[in-house]
């Protein structure tokens, strides 16, 4: 699903941090070695057909390497 974040992402919590990604060789095989985490948080996205919608949204980052891999887990409010 191609979407983009519009504003801000709010409710920011770790879930997971270096080992304890499933999929944590994985990124560091494409992507380089680093402190890799595991994040979820709240964001407003505009979808591919341009309807805007409140989402939970997943992604892994790690410092000098950026946010990668993010998707929508699930949409938050009614549309």
């Amino acid at each position: 699903m191609h979407f983009e974040i519009v504003g801000r992402i709010e409710g920011i919590e770790i879930i997971a941090v270096g080992g304890r990604i499933h999929d944590i060789m994985r990124l560091e095989r494409q992507f380089g070695p680093g402190r890799w985490r595991k994040l979820k948080g709240i964001a407003q996205v505009r979808l591919a057909n341009g309807r805007i919608r409140k989402a939970e949204v997943h992604w892994h980052e790690a410092e000098g390497v950026g946010r990668r891999k993010m998707k929508i887990k699930r949409f938050v409010s009614k549309p």
